[in-house]
């Protein structure tokens, strides 16, 4: 591969002057990039607002990532099922047959009275086996324990985002780029607390540690802070000591913590030998319902059932009061059969057994992607510790590969789909243009296919690569 670099450093006024060339183009290319003219097009995203095609006291949102990449994959062709297209997309886990998993159920029971709502907090059974799911995981031997009334059951992860972020008061809220996507719309839409970002560093791993939230909490003020951990889209992971000293610092600096763990089970930083284990911030949790820490998490990629949208929000008794209010208003609650149907599957010995296999099966996934990435000639700075997503840089390949955007409508030629950075700079009420963006020369890259796709989808990258390289 042939890798362009620029050095605006100190030299001759020949470099200088290319440099500030550059510069130069970078900002008028925006208006010149078919890919990005495209992404305007779409309702919700120009910028400024446009007042065409609008109904009176409608505003329309803007996409979110997975949302705009699946709408242009089905424009291209693309058909869920279509063995012709490999998805690296979709943020989600392969949902069929790995050895050693528990096989998903192909029907189930629906007794009558489950054709009755089910309370917004969810089903007590449901709620009582999530509790004694992080008693065992991670509250052995500690005298506060979780029960059923520490748990809501949400329509889904973002249904459980929402239900908290409706209840924020007038505060400011920090969060982390780059971050996952749906937090965009989410810290926008309620206008009663302020979104406060904090860029994390390439060169740190893109690592959260305590002092950087301390630094927030003291300088900035601010009274809440939602997270992703393990991290998507950058594949890193905040554990042992650190993880409970963040619980610490929410407690002495009254700061709430929204941690997102949809991946706790998908680490690579042990040995094998110890696979099975998991990640959560309740295993450092003193007192249930006095800490001001909420955990989300659910079916969704740990029990690999994201069609069923069963999930939970954890947290002390007065947040769970809070959850259940407000999602008579906003979503009504999650599927009354399904969440019968979800208790076996939140037994500890049968999470533990699911987390292990999931361990051996993606770690392998992840070494087989990373492995050809390299061969292709990607220089990955940060590898992947957690989660089943690759941050790919693309800086290093030959213009116009070389922007997030137009790498992936070049990838959508060859039947490959991939998510453009730039929709990981959580970016609330579009404050900053996309080529300001420091998620701009990044693509994220998804393991969670079955191998065969991954292996057809590199292949497809890879011509995508020749293509441009041989020009």
């Amino acid at each position: 591969m042939t890798h362009r670099e620029y050095d605006i450093g100190h030299g001759s006024p020949h470099r200088f002057f290319s440099a500030v060339h550059q510069i130069v183009e970078m900002a008028r290319s925006e208006q010149n990039s078919q890919s990005h003219q495209t992404l305007r097009s779409y309702p919700g995203n120009n910028n400024p607002p446009s007042e065409e095609k609008k109904i009176h006291g409608i505003e329309h949102p803007s996409s979110t990532g997975v949302i705009y990449v699946m709408d242009r994959a089905m424009h291209e062709g693309f058909s869920y099922g279509n063995k012709e297209w490999a998805n690296f997309g979709q943020g989600a886990p392969e949902v069929g047959h790995i050895e050693g998993c528990n096989d998903k159920p192909t029907s189930i029971q629906i007794p009558e009275y489950s054709c009755e709502y089910a309370p917004t907090a969810g089903i007590k059974e449901l709620r009582v086996g999530v509790a004694n799911l992080y008693n065992d995981l991670y509250r052995k031997n500690k005298e506060s324990q979780y029960t059923w009334e520490n748990v809501c059951i949400v329509p889904g992860g973002r249904a459980g985002l929402t239900r908290i972020a409706s209840c924020i008061g007038d505060l400011l809220v920090g969060y982390f780029l780059p971050e996952y996507t749906a937090y965009e719309e989410m810290l926008s839409i309620f206008k009663r607390f302020s979104p406060i970002p904090t860029p994390l560093d390439e060169s740190n791993n893109y690592h959260i540690d305590p002092e950087t939230i301390s630094k927030e909490i003291t300088g900035r003020g601010i009274g809440l802070i939602v997270a992703s951990n393990p991290r998507n889209p950058t594949g890193q992971v905040i554990e042992g000591d650190e993880l409970a000293a963040l619980a610490e610092l929410a407690r002495k600096r009254n700061t709430t913590l929204v941690m997102d763990e949809f991946y706790s089970s998908y680490i690579y930083t042990h040995d094998p030998s110890q696979n099975g284990r998991s990640v959560s911030i309740a295993e450092f949790v003193d007192d249930v319902n006095k800490d001001p820490i909420i955990v989300l998490d659910g079916l969704t990629k740990n029990f690999r059932l994201p069609g069923w949208r069963i999930c939970w929000v954890v947290g002390p008794k007065p947040v769970i009061s809070a959850m259940q209010s407000c999602g008579s208003f906003l979503d009504g609650g999650a599927n009354h059969p399904l969440q019968l149907a979800a208790v076996p599957f939140v037994d500890p010995e049968r999470y533990r057994k699911e987390s292990k296999h999931l361990q051996e099966h993606f770690r392998a996934k992840r070494d087989l992607v990373l492995k050809s990435l390299k061969e292709i000639g990607f220089n990955i700075k940060v590898l992947p510790v957690a989660t089943f997503y690759v941050w790919l840089d693309v800086s290093g390949l030959p213009a116009p590969i070389n922007i997030g955007l137009t790498f992936f409508e070049e990838c959508l030629k060859e039947k490959v789909i991939v998510v453009p950075g730039i929709f990981f700079d959580v970016n609330p009420s579009h404050r900053r243009e996309l080529f300001d963006s420091p998620c701009h020369h990044f693509v994220r890259l998804s393991f969670g296919p079955p191998t065969e796709e991954l292996v057809k989808g590199i292949a497809g990258i890879k011509r995508v690569v020749d293509k441009f390289c041989k020009k």
